[in-house]
């Protein structure tokens, strides 16, 4: 065992066990003084325990042990998880209140939902702690993800070398055909479409006359249709896509980077303006849901599910809808000078990554014990299930059908929503999927699939830019700028984007806008993102 790791023992070891528990929707955490383990394997000749942090749907069971992933985990392990679970609307406060506590801290998040930022904050307090040395010497299976990726070694390893967390790394395509390349799909209801008489719009314009006429025709004979609807600011439910008829488009982070490797915010681009006075005339046209400025997701789905929509966005239509087979990727549109972008969303240039999906903190005195367990999340046949959801559970929709050769098939989904029935089983966490898994251990998700075919035959082509954000780990003090610039400055562009479509007024007060912008340190953010970009195609 290396000095600084036997180090980190010792001090743990003379250490108070705090005893309490942290309120949530789960049974809750009581840590209790308990044998350091060494020379860890599994199946454990005594039962042991450890403590996590993690979150839940509202939708699915709020006690982690109840999921039957975690229920083979630990028949495999003899190792119980004592869990407090927060639920996801709710998460992050839970959380930060949590980790305030520092006599009564866990010892890991599983769902932590960190962003490079509160790694290195609480990193610096002292809550969490570097894992690289328990990587190189108790998780073999992350070791050789990371060893044959190094790119995602790169991306996890702070500037001042340390690792602070385990990722979730999910491999679905790459480039421009990376499954994350766009999130907010326009899906438009092409059985209307048909029985209107309409073809598919190619332009802004079309677009306007189709919404009009779904508005005006009672399709179906309904007298309840709404023509689009959205959830304004809302990531993959936003409507931003359409942004791209008028330049860079609105990507979730709001940041493009241009074909000339550029850090620019969409924001405040010209043609931004000019598409929230175009997203204004059908807001006065009555086009737009009246509550899109408001709603919130069980409100979307409920009249998606009841077919009032006409246009929407979203991931996977099958998450909104039931007659899923009426509707269709939407093309990038051609606005008033014939500009077409199907714009990308940062991050999503190689896979998914998310850093801080997992964490141990300074309370952790079995270190190596949580580092084997949690290094079997990252084995191939786990990492699927995590993400997905299993099989063999009877009485219930199951995600996978286990074959006689051990390997995983993705059943047919039919008419479930992939997202309720993922969260029912799913457990998350730290993870890894690779695009060699499919064929070998899995096979790739039915509705993945569709989707990559859909970015492939529809989006692609109209991708302007080259380039898109990468995943970075910035300095502390970097991190720390661009944190506090950008909660103002995207608080501030999101707020007058919901205002100017709903009540106008975007060219009124557009250079008053720009200078509010530019003094909550607009060009200081985007000076250090170039930073960081420079840095990133420098190597």
């Amino acid at each position: 065992m290396k000095r600084s790791v036997r180090r980190a023992l010792a001090v743990m070891l003379i250490a108070v066990t705090a005893a309490g528990s942290l309120a949530g929707c789960g049974k809750g955490s009581t840590k209790t003084e308990q044998k350091v383990l060494t020379d860890v394997s599994f199946p454990l000749e005594e039962t042991a325990t450890l403590s996590f942090i993690t979150s839940a749907s509202p939708t699915s069971t709020q006690d982690p042990n109840e999921r039957t992933i975690f229920k083979r985990l630990q028949e495999k392990t003899n190792v119980e998880i004592d869990w407090t679970c927060f639920v996801s609307d709710q998460f992050a406060d839970k959380k930060n209140l949590a980790l305030s506590k520092k006599d009564s801290l866990p010892d890991g998040l599983f769902n932590a939902g960190m962003s490079t930022y509160d790694l290195l904050r609480y990193a610096k307090q002292g809550v969490i702690i570097p894992v690289e040395e328990l990587i190189d010497q108790y998780m073999p299976n992350l070791k050789k993800v990371l060893d044959e990726n190094p790119d995602y070694r790169k991306m996890i390893t702070a500037a001042d070398g340390h690792i602070y967390s385990f990722p979730w790394l999910e491999q679905l395509g790459s480039g421009k055909e990376a499954i994350q390349a766009i999130a907010d799909i326009p899906w438009i209801n092409k059985t209307w479409l048909d029985e209107l008489g309409l073809e598919v719009p190619t332009t802004t314009d079309e677009l306007v006359e189709v919404l009009k006429a779904f508005r005006d025709s009672s399709p179906e004979g309904r007298n309840d249709v709404i023509p689009m609807s959205f959830m304004i600011n809302k990531g993959g439910e936003d409507p931003g896509f359409l942004l791209g008829a008028f330049g860079y488009g609105d990507p979730g982070d709001h940041v493009v980077v241009t074909s000339d490797k550029e850090v620019v915010y969409a924001n405040v681009q010209e043609g931004y303006k000019e598409g929230i006075e175009w997203f204004h005339t059908l807001q006065q046209e009555n086009l737009i849901d009246p509550e899109a400025f408001t709603q919130d997701w069980a409100a979307y789905v409920a009249k998606g599910k009841s077919g009032r929509y006409g246009m929407f966005f979203t991931w996977d239509s099958g998450n909104i809808v039931s007659n899923q087979d009426d509707y269709i990727a939407l093309p990038a549109l051609a606005g008033p000078d014939g500009t077409v972008n199907a714009p990308r969303q940062s991050g999503s240039a190689t896979s998914g990554v998310d850093i801080g999906r997992c964490v141990l903190t300074s309370a952790c005195e079995n270190l190596e014990l949580a580092a084997k367990w949690i290094d079997l999340m990252y084995e191939p046949i786990q990492s699927v299930q995590n993400n997905w959801g299993t099989y063999g559970e009877e009485g219930k929709f199951n995600i996978f059908e286990l074959k006689e050769d051990g390997t995983l098939a993705h059943m047919d989904l039919g008419t479930e929503s992939p997202v309720e029935v993922r969260e029912a089983q799913a457990v998350g966490g730290p993870l890894a999927i690779l695009d060699s898994y499919y064929g070998t251990v899995t096979t790739c998700p039915d509705d993945a699939q569709w989707r990559l075919d859909i970015l492939h035959e529809t989006y692609v082509k109209d991708m302007k830019e080259e380039y898109v954000y990468p995943v970075a780990f910035m300095s502390q003090e970097d991190a720390e700028l661009v944190t506090q610039y950008e909660t103002e400055i995207r608080k501030y562009a999101e707020q007058k984007k919901a205002e100017w479509i709903l009540n106008g007024g975007v060219d009124e007060e557009w250079d008053a806008y720009l200078e509010k912008m530019e003094g909550l340190g607009l060009s200081k953010f985007l000076e250090i993102k170039q930073k960081y970009l420079d840095a990133y195609f420098a190597e």
